[in-house]
């Protein structure tokens, strides 16, 4: 999981802050702030499969991966893991909006169906939207 090289120091994947394995993961600490923690790019619980909850199976939204990337994880610090990736901001008219183009995409849902389809077209549709909105502010944001 890790790139780290004996002359490199280990960073995040995003804001490439110098990270430590020294303890206090968590903690409400300056240090703490850079603990290193590894997160699986395309959640695991996609395939059935949870770290959480060890030998419990559950159903699989994807019986394979749609970006090729089951498996890929990378190391973060606390914050950019914890704090940023696992609570997106989506404002009420963020969610206006996804929701009307799911509907458009037909991944709507007025009873939830035996199958995880419409619920893997969202995820699919969330990703397309992150990316194109990447690409887009990539194009504008000086090199």
């Amino acid at each position: 999981m890790s790139t780290q090289t004996p002359t490199q120091p280990e960073r995040c994947a995003i804001c490439g802050c110098v990270l430590h394995r020294n303890g206090g993961y968590a903690h409400p600490t300056y240090e703490a702030r850079s603990h290193a923690t590894g997160h699986h790019l395309v959640a695991e619980r996609f395939f059935g499969r949870s770290g959480n909850r060890a030998g419990e199976s559950r159903d699989s939204i994807f019986s394979s991966c749609p970006w090729n990337s089951e498996h890929v994880s990378k190391v973060f610090c606390y914050e950019c893991h914890e704090i940023m990736l696992h609570n997106p901001v989506l404002l009420t008219e963020d969610i206006d909006t996804f929701s009307e183009i799911v509907r458009a995409r037909g991944f709507d849902e007025d009873i939830k169906p035996r199958d995880y389809n419409r619920i893997g077209g969202r995820i699919r549709l969330f990703h397309e939207i992150i990316a194109a909105g990447l690409k887009a502010l990539s194009k504008t944001t000086p090199q």
